[in-house]
């Protein structure tokens, strides 16, 4: 009995380690493939406001694409894919404390616009339509706001943004898990690979603040588009300094002057966006002259269901602001 014991012990122990060899190999070769995918396209400039990575896709008038928490300057470039063929050259920076991008001593919201100038400048582009979703939503705001005679037009997807709220409560809601997943998962990439491996559906709704139900009840493109979204977080590791730089802006955002944004507007936002953007993105819409907002009932932060539709807005808005 004691030999048979032993031979237990040992072929559980073989397997357990050959699990674990299988596993670490499987995720050095989806990290690695994430490593050097966000280095394609990236280039780099020194600026008056510090070093800026960016990439520039497409041909046509300028579009400049502010990305959200989580993002950089690959997560903005995804829309140059869909906009490459309606003629319009994306151009899209890592925010402050993404991949490349330090994080400087002043990282606030103005900051953040400023540098998108400062791009803009070192590319020597006059004037951009611009574009913010989710957290950058801010920083595109008041680009338009400092820089009204460099901004053609302004598109706010699912943006962060003030609203009254109850009792003075934050501009963005946090959906269940994503207090553990900062703690854990998005301080290594390790961890975040594993949790993409064993709760996606948890990711999902915490990270992308979109109901898992949608995502399973949507079309296989659309399925496809947010399991690449959730990938391309990877590498977490360098983006963790600017998710850490956007929670605290985001904590104490205030009203902008919305009255004071003077160039033709164009918001989305859905209902159930786990994050609560639409009060915020319908608050926007309703003072800033000239805005028009776009509201579905169901999408999540990610507005599944109604990519196509998000794009065509897009297009057709740009060309006639």
């Amino acid at each position: 009995m004691p030999a048979k014991k032993s031979v237990v012990i040992i072929f559980v122990g073989l397997l357990f380690v050959g699990l674990a060899v299988l596993t670490y190999t499987r995720y050095q070769h989806d990290i690695q493939r994430e490593r050097q995918r966000v280095t394609l396209g990236s280039r780099i400039v020194e600026t008056p406001c510090g070093v800026i990575e960016y990439g520039i896709a497409g041909k046509g008038p300028p579009l400049m694409v502010v990305h959200g928490a989580g993002g950089g300057f690959e997560q903005g470039l995804v829309l140059s894919e869909a906009m490459d063929h309606l003629g319009y050259s994306v151009i899209s920076m890592s925010r402050f404390g993404y991949l490349h991008t330090p994080v400087p001593a002043d990282a606030s919201i103005i900051a953040q616009a400023d540098a998108h100038a400062c791009l803009l400048d070192a590319l020597n582009i006059p004037r951009v339509a611009i574009a913010g979703a989710s957290a950058g939503g801010p920083s595109a705001m008041q680009f338009a706001l400092r820089y009204p005679a460099r901004t053609s037009a302004l598109v706010l997807l699912v943006p962060v943004a003030y609203a009254p709220r109850p009792e003075g409560a934050p501009a963005v809601q946090s959906p269940a898990g994503l207090e553990f997943l900062f703690d854990t998962a998005l301080k290594s990439d390790f961890l975040f690979w594993v949790g993409l491996q064993l709760v996606p559906q948890t990711m999902i709704r915490a990270l992308l603040a979109t109901p898992p139900a949608i995502v399973k009840n949507a079309s296989a493109e659309e399925q496809a588009r947010i399991s690449h979204m959730l990938e391309h977080i990877l590498p977490i590791s360098p983006r963790r300094l600017g998710l850490l730089n956007d929670a605290a802006v985001i904590a104490s955002l205030t009203r902008f002057d919305l009255e004071r944004i003077a160039v033709p507007t164009l918001i989305f936002s859905a209902e159930d966006d786990l994050f609560g953007t639409y009060q915020g993105a319908r608050y926007s819409a309703e003072h800033i002259p000239r805005a028009r907002f776009v509201g579905f009932s169901t999408g999540g932060h990610m507005w599944v269901g109604h990519q196509q539709e998000v794009i065509a807005e897009i297009a057709a808005f740009l060309k006639n602001p």
